[in-house]
């Protein structure tokens, strides 16, 4: 045996001809492949028979301990097959371990969901001989093949980034080529195997050799919702936008109030950080901000029953704020460089000093609209300009808080009145104090420029966000 693997693993599903692809593996004399080493329910196959020394027990106790011993067998080189509800305790280490080959088996997806529903049917999930097969339709369920259809392209989807980020490769075989020898062989040698079989193991048969039409009791009616199914996801929205960290030194916690809010950018933090602060009778000095994860945890420890929020604004406005606030003025630091380049590159008729007498609303609007133009560029990944904090999505923005701290409540902000006043009297404040209004932007109000072209540029350019918060028109 020769090559960098020191053993591997074959990523499967449930009927998808894996049983027959390690009964050709094990036709090698260098190759030895035990099964579902970590499926939940028995280890390696039903009989639970130990794999090297290491029995169910011990597995379960810790997955790794199995591991090891596969990676470490020298007799031949060892692996195991590994589906997307097995142990997860082991995922991680098993796509880190780049001495360990990947093999991904797939099949067609609708084929191997009817394959299973026999299966559930007859109870017979290998074959053998034909004397003993055993006869059944399939009902097709469209709500349940959708969700198996959904965790499959996640896993793969999954496996697929993974291998990308660590930059492996990996053996792939479709259910149709395990009946190739020749394929079977260049698997042999991609594993580092160097023997080659002369024909494939037939012990194993093929269940259920009819066409889809012959195997499911209501094929009309399969056929009517897997028409309605989007195959190649045409109505996704693409997303380029670069991921966001949880930004701990953000957030911002109650003087004595068990309240921890999780700012959105561009959203109405002045109002609400005036609201945090009246509630306890302090200044908006005395509220607690700059925390590192380890104040953020022991925040929460010192606070049992503490609520964490967020507050969304619309689309619309928030870009509006960000404009007027970072892009329009020419002294707010690090902006400036910005500001020079998206007049410079992008063309952005913004007013080379800043706004003054000049600066009337029609060239308010068209700023603004060139701005929301970058936009759209900009979070799709198409400019030089980094996507701002200011101005990213508020779905990307609250999937960056999910990596630590997730918030209890995400608050829209037509509804902060009453909906801090809910929080007030969870955490034991009756007496909340009422929300101030947001101040009006400057120079000119969004109410004075807002049209219907303002709204479908906005809406081209925060398609995530209308889509995942359901954002209608702002007027």
């Amino acid at each position: 045996m020769t090559g960098k693997f020191r053993s591997f693993v074959v990523f499967a599903e449930m009927r998808t001809g894996s049983n027959f692809l390690e009964a050709n593996l094990n036709a090698f004399d260098g190759i030895n492949c035990h099964g579902e080493a970590f499926n939940p329910h028995f280890i390696g196959s039903p009989k639970n028979e130990p794999i090297l020394g290491v029995d169910l027990k011990t597995r379960d106790a810790d997955p790794k301990v199995l591991l090891s011993a596969i990676r470490n067998n020298t007799a031949r080189l060892s692996g195991f097959r590994y589906f997307h509800d097995h142990d997860p305790r082991v995922f991680d280490a098993i796509m880190a371990d780049e001495s360990c080959a990947k093999v991904i088996l797939t099949r067609n997806p609708i084929e191997s969901y009817v394959s299973w529903k026999i299966a559930q049917e007859t109870g017979q999930w290998k074959l053998t001989d034909v004397k003993s097969h055993k006869a059944a339709q399939a009902q097709f369920d469209p709500k349940e093949f959708a969700n198996h259809l959904e965790a499959l392209q996640a896993f793969q989807i999954k496996l697929m980034n993974r291998m990308q980020i660590s930059g492996q490769t990996a053996f792939y075989v479709a259910y149709e080529d395990l009946q190739n020898v020749e394929v079977m062989n260049g698997l042999a040698k991609y594993l580092g195997v160097d023997e080659e079989l002369d024909a494939l193991d037939k012990s194993l048969k093929k269940q259920n050799p009819s066409p889809i039409s012959a195997k499911v009791r209501n094929y009309e009616e399969m056929l009517k919702a897997l028409s309605q199914l989007d195959r190649f996801d045409l109505t996704r929205t693409p997303n380029f936008e670069p991921r966001r960290g949880p930004v701990v030194p953000s957030y911002v916690a109650a003087a004595e109030s068990a309240l921890l809010y999780l700012p959105l950018r561009s959203g109405p933090q002045a109002q609400v950080l005036r609201w945090m602060a009246e509630l306890d009778g302090v200044t908006r000095s005395d509220l607690q901000t700059k925390m590192t994860q380890k104040d953020l945890r022991q925040w929460k420890r010192q606070h049992p029953g503490h609520r964490s929020f967020t507050v969304l604004r619309h689309p619309v406005q928030r870009a509006h704020d960000a404009f007027c606030r970072h892009i329009l003025p020419v002294d707010k630091g690090s902006y400036v460089h910005l500001r020079k380049t998206m007049m410079r590159r992008y063309k952005m008729p913004l007013p080379e000093g800043g706004p003054d007498g000049h600066y009337d609303l029609a060239a308010h609007h068209k700023a603004f609209t060139a701005f929301l133009v970058f936009l759209k560029g900009n979070l799709s990944g198409q400019t030089s300009i980094r996507v701002d904090a200011s101005w990213c999505t508020q779905t990307q923005a609250v999937m960056g808080f999910g990596e630590l701290c997730l918030p209890d409540r995400i608050i829209r902000e037509a509804d902060l009145g009453k909906e801090l006043n809910d929080l007030a009297d969870v955490v034991g404040r009756a007496d909340a104090p009422a929300v101030q209004p947001a101040p009006i932007d400057q120079p000119y109000a969004l109410e004075q420029v807002y049209d219907e072209e303002i709204e479908s540029l906005t809406i081209d350019a925060y398609q995530r966000d209308y889509v995942m918060f359901g954002f209608s028109r702002w007027k």
